[in-house]
């Protein structure tokens, strides 16, 4: 059984709407022996992995998992290995379940897809999952024979490398309680650094500390020292202490404040190097030697008798209260110390780190120490009922437990938690506070506190070993988001086959008009507020997460293309709308994709995740049906058929919906909604339709405008930002950018698949023109052969002349196999073979039409790079001799004076020319005299 192949998906994808790692494998031999054909390969998995008995699988109680493995026939391995790899997260402290296994197509060829936490923790699952299964196979069928595995070492580092990986427990409380109130997170290192919110609404937390954790209050509280003067200036019950730097100044201390004393760091944390009740010299100077090795200075300060408590005071309300107890062992008179240990440790509750409730408990210096004080070793056989202390403190990451007390804390010691809280100036702050009765107020009992934590953990409240657990994540989300407070951005999710970066333009010019500072992904680059701040095609995953992660976007438009759906899935859990405007033959035959109802499964991804609103092409049957499969509050309606029968019907219940319907003056585009008929406005008016003859971009407008008004967008501002817009190519580069300074027209369009060249073809024979048509034709090499003959049909009836061309990149295919392609298709369609020149390089072909066009001609040119393409046009000289020289314009340079108001401008002729800059912005260099 090989792997052929991973995919990791990080938001909502083809399998389910949350991550998931899909492998393709190919079992090979295993292919011909499903589990009831092995002998005792279940049993010896089951010894493996006993927890596999949790799992339902399809017989949906416990034990339906093993069950089916052990039916006559049984299941085949690619299943096996889905469930193991589930189990072995789970192992690691993972909480996931999901998985399904499907046959890929190829004769024992499997996708076997589940559902991870983090990502290199399911890769690295999944991997462990292949080579237990393999161990546990009969020599003759092993993928590697020579392969030993310690299946639990394995595991074991494997749950280490989980504990670096995943979250710890804290901040995965802080995230369930986030996601609980809807609040969605971005991770944004490989620790517990996380985004919560989107755009400028976002907060960030790393473990418990917040955005609005004061820097010097962290500051404060990791020096001892200052935190015990501050809350003793305030009359605060603190220990007395001393900072010394050397062995004999602790002892010195220790004598001065009087013995028992307690020995720790000035700044560490999690009880490390922490001596307590220390009674003589001896100890300190030992105990001195311990504490410098987490810190250059240390404390020496009085010894309060009681026990530890930790107070968690959260945005200055005491939340919960945990005793610690630290971590012990109970003498029975049988076993020794360190039997009693490993006794301890096979509680199911206790594992690596962070891993369980309980951690393990290790027979280290601090517990040897303690052991040789008492008189025992490791060695040494306890009397029945002695409980030993292997701990000085009751941190949980020393083998602790906690026991919740809430409802008991004496309100004068509730007072002193917040009060000490409020004196550092923590949001979230942990107060370890001894006293012997938390219930018992520390006026009569005595105590006091040792210290004040910032970022303090959360798992001995929300998992204490005995007692009630707290939820303290929640008020941590409170604080940040108070009741009513915004988390979200409005999120446009925008896909199809073609005008996905014309709508998304569309959309955002719209939004900014309105007044939003706009993030917009679409194949050009990532914009933020009209900006370009990343180039290249950025309508994948990561680019969204670019612009959520942008603390200035309060409104998102993100083009979502085919590509990073089928790689990566979709870089957001939910969009507020998802628009799907087209499903048509584009890039069919790759990534698993061969059909188009299969596209179309893809595309729906952005439909099925929308909350509010989808926003669906009535006129597409594919994209229609796909308003059965989202949860959105409603569906609304694109047609420019205005006697679509199931939009009438929509419309009369109510719904929303554009249309586009005849009227006097030509086509009107008309917005419907709850009963409402909104005339927008006239197709013609809008710059990027051409006077209303390029319908697509009609259609396009249509989009931009019904998904802004579903949005919440007033009327007229829609009206405004759809005549604002055109086609420019500093505006819309690559679609449909029109050049009109030559005595001929030219279009230069990036449509590279049969339906953006058959509305290009269409938007041609619109056009008035005294001359003729002329085009440069392309295709993409690695489409399937029927695709290029669909582009040269799409093509062959709008034009009078071709020139083929290739792209730079031809995609795995030759040039002349390219050309030769689309100069069949058209000859089969009916054009002259004398009307079709082949010039594969674009540069030249580009050259080579505009030299051949005469005044009044129209041409028409798909391009690639799209940059290099317009400044070819835009620099071309009319009079026959070629491109000009760069930057030059065949005009007079001229200067406006800028004193005359006169209504007729005079100008002045300088001797300079006229020039153009990168962008097509025009001016002047001028003569050195």
């Amino acid at each position: 059984m090989k792997i052929l192949e991973r995919r990791v998906y990080r938001g909502p994808n083809l399998y389910a709407h949350f991550p998931v790692i899909r492998l393709r494998i190919d079992l090979g031999k295993l292919e011909q022996h499903p589990t009831g054909s092995l002998p005792n390969f279940v049993e010896q998995l089951v010894a493996t992995i006993p927890t596999l008995e949790e799992h339902t699988c399809s017989y949906g109680t416990r034990g339906g998992f093993l069950r089916r493995m052990r039916e006559a026939e049984g299941t085949w391995m690619g299943h096996v290995l889905e469930h193991v790899a589930i189990e072995i997260q789970v192992l690691t402290g993972a909480k996931v379940s999901f998985g399904k296994t499907r046959s890929a197509g190829a004769d024992g060829q499997y996708h076997v897809v589940y559902e991870f936490e983090e990502e290199r923790v399911g890769e690295a699952a999944g991997q462990l999952a292949l080579r237990l299964i393999d161990s546990l196979l009969p020599t003759e069928l092993r993928t590697d024979p020579e392969d030993t595995l310690d299946f639990r070492s394995e595991l074991d580092d494997l749950i280490g490398f989980a504990q670096r990986r995943q979250f710890g427990p804290s901040t995965a409380s802080i995230i369930r309680a986030a996601e609980e109130r809807d609040i969605p997170w971005i991770r944004l290192n490989d620790y517990s650094l996380v985004q919560l919110g989107h755009g400028r609404f976002q907060k960030r937390i790393q473990a418990t500390v917040t955005s609005e954790t004061r820097h010097i209050a962290v500051d404060i509280a990791s020096d001892k020292e200052l935190t015990n003067k501050i809350l003793a200036d305030l009359g605060l019950p603190v220990p007395r202490q001393y900072v010394v730097r050397s062995a004999e100044r602790a002892v010195d201390s220790a004598r001065r404040l009087g013995y028992p004393v307690v020995v720790k760091p000035l700044d560490a944390n999690h009880g490390r190097g922490v001596s307590i009740d220390l009674s003589d010299d001896d100890a300190v100077r030992v105990a001195f030697a311990k504490a410098q090795e987490h810190a250059r200075q240390v404390i020496v300060e009085t010894y309060i008798r009681g026990f530890d408590h930790r107070m968690l005071v959260v945005n200055g309300e005491l939340i919960a209260v945990a005793k610690r107890v630290p971590g012990h062992v109970v003498g029975d008179g049988e076993h020794t110390v360190e039997q009693l240990v490993e006794i301890v440790n096979s509680d199911p509750r206790r594992g690596i780190g962070h891993e369980k409730v309980l951690t393990r408990i290790e027979l280290d210096h601090q517990a040897l120490r303690l052991l040789e004080q008492a008189g025992f070793s490791p060695a040494s056989v306890l009397p029945a009922g002695q409980v030993f202390y292997l701990r000085s403190t009751g941190n949980l990451s020393t083998g602790g437990t906690a026991i919740d007390l809430t409802d008991v804390v004496h309100p004068d010691n509730r007072e002193v938690a917040v009060r000490a809280a409020r004196a550092i100036g923590l949001d979230v702050a942990g107060i370890d506070f001894i006293t012997p009765d938390i219930s018992e107020s520390h006026r009569t009992t005595g105590g006091g506190i040792c210290e004040v934590n910032a970022a303090p953990g959360f798992r001995m409240h929300v998992s204490p070993t005995e007692g009630t657990p707290r939820d303290v994540a929640g008020p941590v989300i409170e604080m940040l988001f108070p009741q009513g407070t915004p988390s979200r951005i409005p999120i446009a999710a925008v896909t199809g086959t073609n005008g996905k970066t014309t709508v998304s333009r569309m959309l955002a010019h719209i939004q900014k008009m309105s007044g939003f500072t706009v993030g917009l992904c679409t194949t050009d680059g990532v914009y933020i507020d009209g900006e370009r701040t990343v180039v290249g095609d950025m309508t994948g995953p990561m680019a969204a997460q670019m612009v959520l992660r942008d603390p200035r976007v309060d409104f998102a438009v993100l083009e979502t293309a085919r590509g990073g759906l089928l790689r990566a899935g979709m870089g957001y859990r939910t969009c507020n709308v998802g628009c799907v405007l087209n499903v048509s033959s584009d890039h069919l035959g790759m990534g698993g994709i061969d059909t188009l109802e299969q596209l179309a499964e893809v595309k729906r991804i952005v439909v099925e995740v929308a909350r509010d609103c989808a926003v669906l092409n009535a006129d597409d049957d594919l994209v229609l049906f796909m308003g059965g499969h989202t949860e959105a509050k409603r569906i609304a309606y694109v047609t420019m058929n205005p006697k679509h029968d199931l939009v009438r019907q929509h419309i009369r219940a109510g719904g929303a919906a554009a249309v586009l319907e005849e009227g006097i003056n030509g086509q009107m585009i008309t917005l419907y909604d709850r009963g409402s008929h909104i005339p927008l406005l006239w197709a013609h008016l809008i710059p990027a339709t051409l006077e209303g003859k390029a319908m697509f971009n009609v259609q396009n407008a249509m989009f931009a405008a019904l998904m802004a008004f579903v949005m919440g967008c007033k009327v007229d501002n829609i009206r405004q930002g759809l005549r604002t817009f055109d086609t420019t190519y500093f505006q819309a580069p690559g679609r449909l950018n029109v050049f009109d300074k030559l005595p001929f027209r030219v279009i230069l369009d990036y449509g590279h698949n049969p339906a953006a060249v058959r509305a290009m073809a269409d938007l041609a024979s619109r056009l008035d023109i005294s001359g003729q048509r002329v085009c440069v034709l392309a295709a993409p090499g690695d489409r399937r052969d029927d695709d290029l003959f669909e582009i040269a049909k799409a093509a062959a009836s709008a034009f009078e002349r071709f020139i083929l061309r290739t792209d730079d990149d031809t995609r795995g295919r030759d040039r002349d196999q390219i050309t030769g392609l689309l100069r069949k298709g058209l000859i089969a369609c009916g054009v002259d073979p004398s009307a079709i020149s082949v010039t594969p390089d674009e540069q030249q072909s580009i050259d080579e039409a505009l030299a051949s066009c005469r005044p009044g001609d129209l041409l028409v040119i798909f391009g690639d790079k799209i940059s290099r393409c317009w400044k070819q046009i835009t620099k071309f000289k009319s009079d026959g001799a070629g491109p000009s020289a760069p930057g030059e314009v065949g005009e007079a340079a001229v200067r406006i004076d800028p004193a005359d108001t006169a209504s007729t401008t005079k100008r002045w002729e300088l001797g300079g020319t006229l020039v153009e800059d990168e962008r097509g912005v025009r001016i002047v260099r001028e003569s050195e005299d």
